[in-house]
């Protein structure tokens, strides 16, 4: 696991640096100007923090089948991992809102509508979602427009309405602000598995689109991925029940102050705890094929499970 952290570090370092690239002042060709405070507040929301887990699993899906590092290949990964990892940064913004979870702190500092405003933080997600999109159709990110364009699609499934956006309403759904509704079983998993899940499924699956894999190569990347994002949420489920703010770098307990119903609710702490092995274990399933080229995605779905903030 020492191994896989120092490898997951590195590669952070990396699409910091890109990102940081990306988030300058110089207006780029097509672009008239670049407002100062709103490249300010997208910095502040995308620079600075995070494991940076979703363009490590795309770094590492493609190297089973390129070279990850030095080469044309890594280049493309990094730029396709980097995409993803704005969209994530723009959704956390969006999610920080008082319309939404209305929280104060983020990675341990300020969250971007309380250190600017609502409205330029609205914005600065808007504008961090859009950049992705940029970088993925870019023909920097690859050659050839087809595999440009299973990109940029699936990235607009993972993170729009049947994805990302949709189980978000799903989940102001099953709040209390609402009115009060108790999820089955099957219906917290299908919230999870679009709001959590199908970003990180797709971060896998990316790395396969972006080395030109078969079919049959990216549905088991997906399938890992799938599983890993439904061990990711009921870890982090687990976290807001046991964690502090300080060392999670955000406030805790607000699910339960919500009313959310999660699988730590319905299966217990212990139950839970099983419940990610099981779904960790699935992950290493559909790895098989890859056999030891995937001790690095097997690395990280253990510390997906595992994790402490």
């Amino acid at each position: 696991m020492s191994r896989f952290l120092d490898d997951l570090t590195r590669h952070a370092a990396a699409v910091e640096a890109f990102l940081d690239a990306q988030l300058d002042a110089q207006a780029r060709s097509g672009e008239i100007a670049r407002p100062p405070r709103l490249i300010a507040a997208m910095r502040h929301g995308a620079l600075g923090g995070g494991k940076r887990l979703r363009p490590y699993l795309t770094a590492a899906a493609a190297a089973l089948f390129l070279p990850a590092d030095g080469t044309a290949s890594g280049h493309r990964a990094l730029r396709a991992g980097a995409a993803i990892e704005l969209v994530h940064c723009y959704s956390l913004i969006h999610d920080d809102l008082p319309a939404m979870d209305d929280d104060d702190l983020r990675r341990g500092k300020p969250t971007v509508h309380k250190a600017f405003d609502e409205a330029t933080a609205i914005l600065a997600g808007d504008a961090l979602l859009t950049l992705a999109f940029e970088l993925m159709a870019d023909e920097e990110t690859h050659p050839d427009p087809r595999i440009r364009a299973n990109l940029t699609l699936g990235l607009a499934r993972a993170a729009g309405l049947g994805g990302m956006v949709g189980g978000q309403m799903l989940d102001l759904e099953a709040e209390s602000r609402y009115g009060p509704r108790s999820l089955s079983q099957d219906e917290i998993r299908t919230l999870q598995a679009m709001k959590t899940g199908a970003m990180l499924a797709f971060s896998a699956q990316a790395g396969a689109i972006v080395a030109d894999a078969g079919d049959e190569e990216e549905a088991h990347l997906l399938a890992y991925g799938k599983a890993l994002g439904a061990a990711f949420q009921i870890a982090d489920d687990i976290l807001d029940r046991e964690a502090d703010a300080q060392a999670l770098g955000k406030a805790v307990g607000k699910d339960a102050a919500a009313g959310k119903g999660t699988l730590v609710d319905m299966l217990g702490i212990d139950g839970a705890r099983r419940e990610c092995a099981r779904l960790v274990a699935e992950a290493e399933a559909a790895l098989a094929p890859f056999g030891k080229r995937a001790e690095t995605l097997r690395a990280a779905a253990h510390f997906t499970a595992t994790r402490k903030n």
